[in-house]
């Protein structure tokens, strides 16, 4: 059974709505490994992407399985009985089941609203303000003046998307962010899918885009001042000797601290120099009536502000979690594969790559799952449990990420060990090898059998 707190299927997909929303990975590694991706644009667009999504889910029954706007708040182990019980918010009532094995694959950030900062002087401004997580079906911003706040993958998303019918769109931003541009299709995989059957042809293209993916990370942490300045130099390509590359596009940063931005067919560049859109790195002082007063003293009209500015992180979907009565405190609990958690029974949890394709870790997750479910039907036993017995173990945080909507929260979210099987790898080579092929029962992963309650016999 699948509990799902909204009303339809698609998760990132449906919820986003803005204009131009699109994957800022390649649909060969985001896509599912078992479900070829068909359509020439590689670098997709969102309704694209839940089409796929929910064809999927039809075409193998998944969606028979899901009970929609089922909003889990609490989950609840016994050792005794060998169960979760779980608590799901519906129709305004608490409704409870009980499973074997809980699996947790609703994200990781939360759904109900994204990160704004707390600008001075917004109520006074005379426009609209919104956020791309709440886009309002009814704004019009054609002609008008639009100021985006962000410099991440929504923000470089929306400004080539709204300057096509805006009179002009500003993207403000506190510090440049690494910006690289990629042909939205790909034309060795189209060329391949029409000479191949098309479960070969993208499974070669994903092989080759993680590889690539994988040589890419590797070289930008071994060697980070030359691919920093390769990725400027193909800025400087894009936008000519004349724009300000230094101020507006050279992260102070090294590739790869914080995510890169994809542009699909340079489109955010084409805005630049077409003129329907322009960058401005600056802090603000303050919202007021007609725009943005920035620190430096220039003033940015706008009939609508845009404040992209990232999503509000969310540890273990916003679950409350107890284990025998004992609430369980992820920023105190150390992650298992990245997948499960020190002290707590046949539980997981979804999370994929920072450095490359989300889906790639995930589908490896599954696998991961349904192994030991398979071991723990195959053995009659029925609880799985990460132990860590070395006392040397040291903590880092879960993700080693400098971007500002993931430093608020790391706190929160459950340590990483420095040793295996507690470390992330964050590598899909490494985890295809631990994930897939390595041996379940690795003197970590506790397998067991829990003593059944004795049967009480009613009185007569």
């Amino acid at each position: 059974m699948i509990l799902e707190g909204r009303d339809s299927i698609g998760g990132t997909w449906d919820l986003f709505r803005y204009p131009g929303i699109r994957s800022d990975s390649d649909m060969y590694t985001l896509g599912y490994a078992f479900k070829p991706w068909r359509e020439a644009k590689a670098i997709a667009d969102g309704p694209s992407i839940l089409k796929y999504v929910r064809d999927t889910a039809a075409e193998h029954g998944i969606d028979r399985h899901i009970r929609f706007r089922h909003k889990v708040t609490k989950a609840s182990w016994s050792s005794e009985d060998a169960l979760w019980t779980v608590e799901a918010e519906t129709d305004g009532k608490t409704v409870r089941f009980t499973c074997s094995f809980l699996f947790l694959c609703g994200g990781y950030y939360s759904y109900d609203a994204g990160y704004t900062p707390d600008f001075p002087g917004a109520a006074s401004f005379k426009g609209r303000i919104v956020h791309p997580q709440k886009w309002p079906e009814d704004l019009d911003y054609s002609g008008k003046k639009v100021v985006v706040i962000g410099s991440g993958a929504t923000a470089v998303t929306l400004v080539p998307e709204m300057a096509k019918a805006a009179g002009h769109v500003t993207m403000l931003q506190r510090s440049p962010t690494y910006v690289v541009s990629r042909p939205a299709e790909d034309r060795m995989a189209n060329w391949l899918r029409a000479k191949l059957p098309a479960k070969l042809a993208y499974d070669i293209v994903r092989w080759r885009n993680v590889l690539l993916g994988m040589y890419f990370f590797r070289l930008a942490r071994r060697k980070p001042a030359a691919v920093k300045a390769r990725m400027i130099g193909m800025v400087r390509q894009q936008l000519g000797p004349d724009y300000d590359v230094e101020t507006h596009f050279t992260p102070r940063y090294n590739p790869w601290d914080q995510r890169v931005c994809l542009v699909p067919d340079a489109d955010m560049f084409e805005a630049l120099k077409a003129g329907t859109a322009s960058v401005v790195t600056d802090h603000i002082e303050a919202f007021d009536e007609t725009g943005v007063r920035l620190k430096s003293g220039k003033h940015l009209d706008a009939d609508v502000i845009v404040t992209a500015t990232g999503l509000s992180l969310q540890v273990m979907n916003g679950l409350s979690l107890t284990v025998d009565g004992r609430p369980v405190e992820p920023g105190q609990t150390l992650s298992y594969k990245g997948m499960m958690y020190e002290g707590v029974p046949n539980l997981a949890s979804a999370f994929g790559y920072t450095n490359a394709s989300w889906t790639l870790k995930c589908d490896l997750t599954c696998e991961y799952v349904t192994r030991v479910l398979n071991h723990m039907k195959k053995t009659g036993l029925r609880q799985a449990t990460p132990r860590n017995t070395d006392p040397d173990m040291g903590t880092a945080p879960w993700l080693d990420f400098s971007s500002g909507y993931v430093t608020r929260a790391m706190d929160s979210f459950p340590k990483q060990g420095t040793k295996a099987p507690w470390k992330l790898h964050q590598n899909y080579a490494l985890d295809l090898m631990t994930l897939r092929y390595a041996k379940l029962d690795d003197g970590v992963l506790e397998f067991s059998n829990p003593a059944r309650p004795a049967l009480k016999m009613a009185a007569e």
